[in-house]
């Protein structure tokens, strides 16, 4: 403890018991004489008392706890005698035999007592609304009339007189301390800045308005909020949302203690609103009555915006570190461990959109990744990063294929090897070369594979992904869209926040679900579900990672989405020839296969995905039977094919196999 703090406290707890001597010498003289009329005629009494106390106060460079209290709360001289009254039951072990011989029994004084001998009495000072009842210093005990109701001082209250200042425990059970180590990065104490001076500006009452804050990262918010706190001088406690009482009265009596102990302590609360789903009116009611209730300051995380009629509110976006601060915290953080070339480090950053404290616990945990050829490690540690929140809502697919496992024209290779290209040199372009200067619209790298299934739309999407070495999401759009208006955008949001971190390349299957033509607007329906299109190409231009939409229905596409989709590859139905390269490859070199007849496959007129179906399904027919695939096999394994695509087998075909 500071020496200074801890010889205040000393000489604020000889204060106390000098001032409760001052009350009990009143008691004495009232039971000497038997009434107080008697007291001020011996006033000599009670001068080397008050006189005690008085060198004790001038001697105190920070105030005394009960003046501080009384300060505060506004309590007249009679009502801080009515406290040191209560609190000499508790302090002194004979002055409840003194009240008791004075009231005719009971340890506790009653509020009779305290009208008969403390001096200045009101009887305001007991009302329900008077300050000591309204904050609960005292409780009037027993169903009995007012002035015969024992009285007793709060606990915590007791403790905070005699100096020791701490939160009460009533609270903790809901609110804890706040604390956060993380350095902010100079946009965002740029920011904090200008919060500040906008919450003082809208101060002139001295309450400051209800702050929210939102953004990407917890930790950004966390970290902007506790700095705010220190800045203000308060200190910040947090609860989240969900944790806090939520009946109308339970609010009440919280907020009736917390605000208690933020007007003694000068503390701030901090709400975690992160998790409130827009759509639980019953949750932002509570919250609502959070922040009419609530009057020290307030911050809120996340959440709905605030819209309370009663107090105002400020919303700040607090976004994530620019590129060039995240390329210096990398630099911090790493400190020369891993031999990174500057070109890569570049990279990583046009990559992963991290903020301080995910490139900290990512540089911390990399080396535990194992080698594999080349030293990729830091990059994989991205990609893991990122994982869990993105695999709450999408499928990650294992990129395995290559460049020469795809069976496509040269043509639609080359778009794909463009597209590689520019998510690889993103960050040259649009950085270093100036186009990403003057806006952030368009720069997001998407792209629309049309065609048949089976013709490689997904395969190709693993080539890409593998090629950049990014994970790869599959997003089925036919289960994000909702018929629930909002809920599609609610969704896509969710999806794309959790992927803009980690640039992770998203697969959107059945786009036309979703992109089809929009509709002339006739109702509610037809109109969300526009602004729905709008949404996902707005979030799609913007994205650092890319978007890959897939459809089987280029023609029923929206035109608007057509133009802003920079590269369209078309996936044709394979020929003959592509048939038989694909029949070629489809087989694992471990299968032992008799003599195929490739020329006749390749005149079964089905498509890449159908053929790999086929030659699984005939290796588990020929695994059953103990010898290698043959024509028969297939041929068994094409009638299953052919049922599912609910397509005819005609015979010209089976003929053909044998």
């Amino acid at each position: 403890m500071d020496p200074s703090i801890q010889e205040w406290s000393s000489v604020n707890q000889q204060f106390l018991a000098a001032m409760v001597a001052i009350v009990r010498k009143r008691l004495e003289v009232y039971d000497q004489n038997g009434n107080a009329d008697a007291e001020r005629k011996q006033e000599a009494a009670l001068l080397p008392l008050q006189k005690k106390a008085a060198v004790l106060l001038n001697g105190m460079t920070i105030p005394a706890a009960l003046n501080r209290l009384g300060d505060t709360f506004g309590l007249s001289e009679f009502e801080k005698n009515v406290l040191l009254l209560c609190a000499g039951v508790e302090l002194d072990p004979e002055f409840g035999g003194l009240v008791s011989k004075i009231q005719g029994g009971g340890v506790y004084p009653t509020f009779g007592l305290a009208l008969a001998v403390l001096p200045d009495a009101h009887w305001s000072a007991v009302v329900p609304g008077g300050s000591l009842r309204y904050w609960r210093f005292i409780e009037l005990t027993g169903h009995l009339p007012v002035t015969k109701a024992p009285l007793k001082i709060d606990e915590h209250i007791l403790h905070y007189l005699a100096g020791i200042y701490q939160v009460d425990e009533r609270l903790l059970t809901f609110v804890q301390p706040f604390r956060t180590a993380q350095d902010m990065v100079p946009s965002h104490a740029a920011l904090c800045d200008l919060i500040l001076n906008n919450l003082t500006a809208a101060a002139p009452d001295n309450r400051l308005p209800v702050l929210q804050l939102g953004g990407a990262y917890d930790s950004d918010k966390k970290e902007m909020a506790a700095q705010l706190c220190r800045q203000l001088g308060v200190q910040p406690y947090s609860a989240s949302l969900y944790a806090l009482p939520s009946g109308y009265t339970e609010i009440e009596d919280f907020a009736r203690l917390w605000n208690r102990e933020s007007a003694l302590k000068l503390y701030a609360l901090i709400i975690d609103a992160t998790n409130l789903d827009p759509s639980d009116k019953h949750r932002e009611q509570i919250l609502n009555q959070y922040i009419v209730a609530v009057q020290s300051p307030l911050i809120i995380l996340g959440g709905k915006t605030i819209n309370n009629r009663v107090h105002s509110g400020r919303f700040f976006e607090i976004p994530k570190p620019l590129a060039e601060e995240q390329y210096h915290l990398w630099k911090k953080h790493l400190n020369g461990s891993v031999a990174l070339p500057d070109q890569e480090l570049r990279r990583l950053v046009s990559q992963f959109d991290f903020n301080a404290k995910t490139i900290e616990q990512t540089v911390t945990g990399f080396t535990a990744i194992p080698v594999n050829g080349k030293d990729n490690r830091l990059w994989h540690a991205c990609c893991h990063q990122v994982r869990p929140e993105i695999e709450e809502l999408a499928q990650r697919i294992p990129p395995l294929a290559e460049m020469d496992d795809l069976i496509l024209p040269e043509s639609q290779k080359e778009r794909l090897r463009e597209l590689i290209l520019q998510v690889k040199h993103r960050s040259k372009v649009y950085d270093e070369w100036g186009f990403g200067r003057n806006s952030n619209r368009g720069l997001g790298i998407t792209a629309l594979f049309a065609g048949e299934s089976g013709t490689g739309k997904t395969m190709a999407s693993e080539v890409i992904a593998k090629a950049l070495d990014l994970d790869l999401y599959r997003v089925d759009l036919s289960q994000v869209v909702n018929k629930y208006i909002g809920e599609t955008e609610k969704n896509l949001k969710k999806i794309f926040d959790a992927a803009e971190q980690g640039g992770a390349v998203l697969l959107f299957d059945e786009a036309d679900a979703l992109f089809g033509k929009r509709s002339e607007v006739k109702d509610s329906h037809d109109r969300y579900a526009n602004v729905e299109v709008s949404y996902l190409l707005q979030r799609m231009e913007a994205y650092k990672g890319l978007a890959i939409l897939t459809t089987n229905m280029k023609q029923a596409m929206d035109r608007a989405l057509m133009r802003r989709i920079r590269f369209v590859v078309q996936f044709p139905f394979p020929g003959a020839e592509q048939r038989a390269a694909i029949w070629k490859r489809v087989f694992p070199r471990e299968t032992p296969i008799a003599s195929l007849d490739i020329s006749k496959l390749a005149r079964l007129n089905i498509a890449g995905g159908s053929i790999k179906n086929v030659a699984m399904n005939a290796a588990f027919i020929a695994a059953e039977t103990g010898g290698p695939v043959t024509m028969m096999h297939i041929q068994r394994a094409l009638r299953g094919e052919y049922e599912k695509m609910e397509k005819p087998l005609s015979h010209a075909e089976i003929n053909q196999l044998q």
